[in-house]
């Protein structure tokens, strides 16, 4: 599904006029989409009171129209006009003609009682148009909203496309803005959405089809998308009644130190659980001990380690050794930081011999990467590197708010300098292509932000891609099958106190229930 900014759907309006669309029949669909989702949350529209905050632009008149649909399935429906509409307004008369009440500014007094006794308040005051700060009527209304919904029993807020104050663009948020419980996409997620802050700010993200012709050529063009369920089911790797584990792959999983035995069991069961047919884990020699009592599913391969239980350059010759056997490598997660592991690294990675295998590096093993001088000009096969902010601001010298003001273009521009997929971690993940595509996640999880589930992502990555995905694709389905994880996993424990262990079982469920939908 496409991200767009303003402009862009500004321009997918004008065409879909031009096929025959027009802003009229989008804006009746968007209409009848957001009043079908307003009723199914207050569970009925009969009876129910409902405060409408119109603005004076289109976002106003999808406002309207929900209006009159609401107030046609027996909801007490107000309308209160925060700034002027144009005359003649089609939307507002027939809203009236349905028994929608409508006021304005002359009656702003009565905005306080609307709002505390209504069940449910549509913000559609302002939508893509307008990134000015909020002033006069706009920001007192919004000020007024605030107060209702700091209240003991507030309404729920229902966003129609954008809160108000949300840039479309940035996701900056005007300082007068009310955080909504729902934000209502209409045709595509505006950019802004998800980009901090505005994700926090727009509450749950639902998008609406309003019948936007598909195919445009200017929707096309667009190189931001967001990942959804339908696309990651059609990528997974199926499982044929004659398959073997020959079928699904082998995965390389190269991890752990001595004190973070723990990163290579999460790794290599993740692999495990994602579907790879054979994993082996490939583990300093004190850590291969406990590893294997802990994990009985994988292959152990012990590594030559130094006087701190870290791998050295001479764990690489054991690696080659084997490489032949193996569809992809991880590696990185739990190694530490030495020289030894460096160059490890960097014989891993730059050696003629590993040529063509595709590679995953996470964790320590970008942080060690950062010390190869050059590295970026020697990468010579298909590399996938998944840096959480502060290890993407280690690799590109950047610093962790940079990095964070505008994930998507950091992200972007990395990948194709260093020829690589580059999943930039955290809420709503971002997978970069070399080519410039960008995929965005549509989780934001704070039960995920413990110790090692970025290892368990950089396992499912690994096992997807082992059984064939390319690393794009096993990127992106990777991170939506973790994000669908999570999210089982805190629907069932809470967001507080889980663990990365927990992530485990809930991977091939979230397989199967992103298969099925």
């Amino acid at each position: 599904m496409k991200i767009v900014t303003a402009a862009q759907m500004t321009a997918i309006e004008q065409a879909s006029e031009k096929a025959g669309v027009s802003t009229g029949v989008l804006m009746e669909n968007a209409g009848l989409a957001v009043a079908v989702a307003a009723r199914d949350l207050l569970g009925g529209a009969a009876g129910r009171r409902i405060l409408t905050l119109v603005g004076p632009g289109n976002n106003g008149a999808d406002g309207l129209v929900a209006a009159r649909h609401l107030r046609r399935w027996g909801a007490e429906v107000t309308c209160f006009v925060v700034s002027g509409r144009p005359d003649p307004d089609p939307k507002m008369d027939l809203a009236l003609e349905y028994g929608v009440r409508v006021i304005g500014a002359a009656e702003a007094g009565e905005l306080g009682r609307l709002l505390a006794r209504s069940a449910l308040v549509i913000d559609a005051v302002l939508g893509t148009g307008r990134a000015r700060p909020l002033e006069g009527p706009v920001k007192e209304t919004m000020l007024s909203l605030a107060r209702a919904r700091s209240a003991a029993s507030p309404p729920n807020l229902l966003a129609l496309d954008l809160p108000t104050g949300l840039n479309a663009d940035t996701g900056e948020v005007d300082p007068s803005g009310v955080p909504c419980d729902i934000t209502l996409a209409l045709g595509y997620p505006k950019a802004g959405l998800l980009n901090f802050p505005g994700t926090e700010h727009a509450g749950e993200l639902r998008v609406l089809d309003i019948g936007v012709p598909p195919n445009l050529p200017e929707e096309t063009e667009i190189d931001l998308e967001l990942l959804d369920r339908r696309w990651v089911a059609d990528r997974l790797p199926q499982r044929p009644l004659n398959s073997h584990k020959g079928t699904f792959g082998h995965v390389l999983v190269i991890a752990g130190s001595r004190n973070y035995v723990g990163a290579a069991y999460l790794a290599s069961q993740a692999a495990v659980r994602s579907g790879a047919g054979l994993t082996t884990l490939a583990s300093p020699e004190s850590v291969y001990p406990i590893a294997a009592a802990k994990s009985t599913e994988p292959i152990h391969l012990p590594l030559p380690e130094d006087s701190e239980g870290r791998v050295n350059l001479q764990a690489a010759e054991v690696i080659f050794n084997g490489s032949r056997r193996y569809s992809n490598i991880l590696v990185g997660c739990g190694l530490g930081l030495s020289d030894g592991v460096t160059k490890f690294v960097e014989a891993l990675l730059f050696n003629n011999a590993n040529r063509g295998v595709p590679v995953l590096v996470d964790a320590d093993g970008l942080n060690n990467l950062a010390r190869i001088y050059g590295w970026p000009e020697r990468v010579q096969g298909p590399i996938t590197l998944t840096p959480h902010p502060g290890e993407m601001a280690t690799l590109t010298g950047l610093s962790n708010a940079e990095v964070q003001q505008n994930r998507v273009a950091v992200a972007r521009e990395y990948a194709a300098k260093w020829n690589v997929c580059l999943t930039l971690k955290g809420a709503n993940t971002v997978i970069a292509q070399p080519d410039g595509m960008v995929r965005v996640a549509p989780f934001a999880n704070p039960g995920m932000a413990t110790g090692g589930t970025g290892d368990v992502l950089s396992g499912i990555i690994a096992g997807l891609a082992a059984q064939g995905l390319s690393p794009s694709e096993a990127a992106c389905c990777g991170v939506y099958i973790h994000g669908e994880a999570g999210r089982q996993m805190v629907s069932r424990l809470g967001s507080a106190g889980t663990a990365a262990s927990d992530l485990l079982l809930e991977i091939p469920v979230a397989i199967r229930r992103t298969k099925v939908g």
